[in-house]
Formats: structure tokens, C-alpha cells, sequence
């Protein structure tokens, strides 16, 4: 994340989590400019954060970003909202002057917040934690802050794009980022938090088309298992540090390069699976009936529970389309399981013995022969080990 000229960041224990783990990390633009985009959860419950920096985003300007794992801090009400307001006029007055001089108003510094729900963060510690952050900002400080997002999580979630395409940050300009998720992955985003990072030179409203674009066809096509979490975060800053002003497509294609790595890790990590599962869906008749019948697909949990035992059940997939209201005709569908087409017009075909499924890489490929029109939905199996996982956490 740091990858990106103009952006210093940290990751501490601030004594959020009972563990002692790292659970607060900060970012900070220093600049010279500080233009922001946001997208956020479509759920109609919304935590304190998600209200506070959908209002900071409209500015477009954000300084600095503070994060903190081990408490949602949603439907806490307003004293939550007022925690959330607190922890950044906190930060903007730890901030403000340093480095270059640079006053920080708190309606220019974004919160996020991931744990569970309904219950208050324990504000005397996680801002004595803003003020360690602020003391051990670094260029150097995107690991310890992509770590100390985490919740579920198995492992920190990064990634660098160089600007026009490439995979590093060898270029003129770049797009770095961070993310936490592994589980209530579903469209609307995820129970994430993403902060994206570019050095690129860019106003508001072309960061904004760049990440609407980058998410819509990334983290909205992730659904692990249907849930949508209260907390969902994604932000792009830009610093201008490289002095290179991209155009508005490429800008886009960096940034939408950057959200599918990271969307392609929150699925791997996703809790309890076993299986990444890409369901394509082509032969649509619109784009909308793609999704629709991907989605759709991506959670039958028929479907997941058939591919995490192994088993290339072609009659659970083709019954889940049948419940869409995407058109084609019966007859004509065709399913194929990762290269092997056991469906053919609606009728078994090849012999489903011959579909491998022992690796971790699953393809279900649905022609509905209605029309020129596709789209990939992203997955998970589900197995006895989400349900584990679940068992005692809620955003």
C-alpha cells in the first residue's frame, strides 16, 4: 500500500483485541494532494464508520484513513456515531503539522471499524493506539497495517499495480492497496476493508469513476455465501506524488487490476473453503441475467456442499438457474464442470466420473444460448469448518 509515493502508514496493538494482536493501523496521505473516492455496503444498516465517511467522502478530500479490528462498532447508536467522530477529530489533531505542516480537519480523516456487532470499541485504547500509530507512521508501515486490519483472517492481503498494467511499482506511477474479508462475502461488497493507494495525479471525480468501474466488475462479483456485512469499505486516495496524470482508462484498468487481486485473495481466504469456484455464465440474454443466474448459482448451497464433497452435480446447478428469472429455454442450457460439459441442452452429456475436482481451482461454465451477453461470479464450497468459524462472529 505504501508502494505509492506520498503515503505513510502503521499497524500497532492498540488493546482493541483481547489477544493482544495488532488491531488499529493508520494511513496517511502526505500529499501533495489528498483527493478521495468511497464506495460503500448497500445494507440499509450501516455501521457508525460507513455513516462517518460516506459524509467525509463527499468532500472528496481525505488525509488520512485510521482502521481498527476487534469491534464493528455497529448499531451502537449515536454515542457509536459520536466514538467515530471522536476518533478522527483525535487523529486529525495528532496529524495536523506533521510532516510538512499540513492542518488535518477531522471531516478530512476516514474510519473503519470490522469486528462485532453491537458492542462500543473501548475508545480510551484505541486512541492512545491513534497516537502510537501517528509515532510509528512509515513508508515502510503497509504490512503491520494490512495485519492489523485482520479478523478471521489467515493472512495480511496486498497488492501493488504498476500504471499501464504492469505488476509492480517499477513504473511512473502505481496503484497499491490493502484489504481484510474471509467471510459475508456478497455483492454490495464484503465484509471488507480496502484501502487502495495511487501516486497518480487525479481529482475526486476521476478516482471516482475509476473505483465504481473497479469494483462493480470485482469485489461486487465476489459471494462467498450470501451475507452482506454492515461495515464494507472501499477507498481510493491519491497523493500526486508521481506527478503523472493518467488517463481516465488507464487510470481505471489499474485500479480495477489492483481490486481483482485483492477480491481474488478475500475469496481465498475465504472461511472454512476448500474451493475457489469461478461459475461463468455466457450465451445471456443481457448482462443482468448473467449475474443473476451466477449469483444465483454461487449461492445454492446444494451446489457448494456438492463441490466441497467432490462431486460434479451438474442436476443441483441447472435446477438453480431454473429458479431465475433470466430468460432461455431448458432444452438448450449446457453446464460444463471445469472443461468437461456434462450438460448438453438440458440433458446429461459427458460422463461426469471424468470431472477433476481434487484441487482447490473449480470452473462451472452455464450456457443459456439466449443471447451475446456474460459475466463470471466469484465463490467458495461450504464446509463443517465455516460453520466453526461462524460460530462467534457477526461483521
Amino acid at each position: 500500500m505504501t508502494a505509492a509515493r506520498g503515503f505513510r502508514a502503521a499497524g500497532v496493538a492498540a488493546g482493541i483485541k483481547a489477544s493482544g494482536a495488532l488491531d488499529l493501523a493508520l494511513v496517511v496521505n502526505d500529499g501533495p494532494a489528498a483527493a478521495a473516492a468511497g464506495v460503500f455496503t448497500a445494507n440499509r444498516v450501516k455501521a457508525a464508520p460507513v455513516l462517518w465517511s460516506q459524509q467525509v467522502l463527499r468532500g472528496g478530500v481525505v488525509h488520512a484513513v485510521v482502521l481498527n479490528s476487534g469491534g464493528a462498532n455497529a448499531c451502537t447508536g449515536a454515542p457509536g456515531f459520536q466514538d467515530t467522530h471522536a476518533t478522527a477529530e483525535h487523529a486529525a489533531r495528532v496529524l495536523s503539522g506533521a510532516p510538512a505542516g499540513v492542518e488535518v480537519g477531522a471531516g478530512e480523516v476516514a474510519v473503519c471499524s470490522t469486528g462485532l456487532i453491537g458492542e462500543r470499541l473501548p475508545m480510551d485504547s484505541l486512541l492512545r493506539g491513534v497516537e502510537t500509530a501517528a509515532g510509528e507512521l512509515s513508508g515502510n508501515g503497509g504490512g503491520p497495517a494490512a495485519r492489523a486490519i485482520m479478523t478471521t483472517d489467515t493472512r495480511p492481503k496486498t497488492t501493488v499495480v504498476a500504471g499501464g498494467g504492469g505488476s509492480d511499482a517499477g513504473g511512473g506511477w502505481c496503484v497499491g492497496g490493502m484489504a481484510k474479508g474471509a467471510g459475508m462475502l456478497a455483492p454490495g461488497l464484503a465484509t471488507m476493508l480496502v484501502v487502495l493507494t495511487t501516486d497518480a495525479v487525479a481529482d475526486a471525480a476521476t478516482l471516482d469513476t475509476a473505483l465504481r468501474e473497479a469494483t462493480r466488475v470485482s469485489f461486487d462479483r465476489v459471494d462467498s455465501d450470501g451475507c452482506m456485512s454492515t461495515n464494507d469499505t472501499v477507498l481510493l486516495l491519491a497523493s500526486g506524488a508521481s506527478g503523472i496524470a493518467p488517463e481516465q482508462a488507464e487510470l481505471t484498468a489499474a485500479v480495477t487490476a489492483a481490486c481483482h487481486d485483492l477480491a481474488a485473495a478475500l475469496l481465498a481466504d475465504a472461511e472454512g473453503s476448500t474451493k475457489d469456484i469461478a461459475i461463468e455464465v455466457t450465451g445471456a440474454a443481457s448482462e443482468a441475467d448473467a449475474l443473476e443466474v451466477g449469483r444465483t448459482v454461487a449461492r445454492n448451497n446444494l451446489v457448494k456442499t456438492a463441490l466441497f464433497g467432490n462431486d460434479p452435480n451438474w442436476g443441483r446447478i441447472i435446477a438453480a438457474v431454473g429458479t431465475t428469472d433470466a430468460a432461455f429455454e431448458a432444452d438448450r442450457v449446457d453446464v460444463a464442470v471445469n472443461g468437461v460439459w456434462v450438460c448438453r441442452g438440458g440433458c446429461a452429456a459427458e460422463d461426469r466420473s471424468t470431472v477433476d475436482l481434487t484441487g482447490r481451482a473449480v470452473t462451472i461454465t452455464v450456457d443459456l444460448h439466449a443471447g451475446g451477453h456474460e459475466a463470471t461470479i466469484w465463490t467458495n464450497d461450504l464446509s463443517l469448518a465455516y460453520v466453526h468459524e461462524n460460530s462467534a462472529y457477526s461483521s
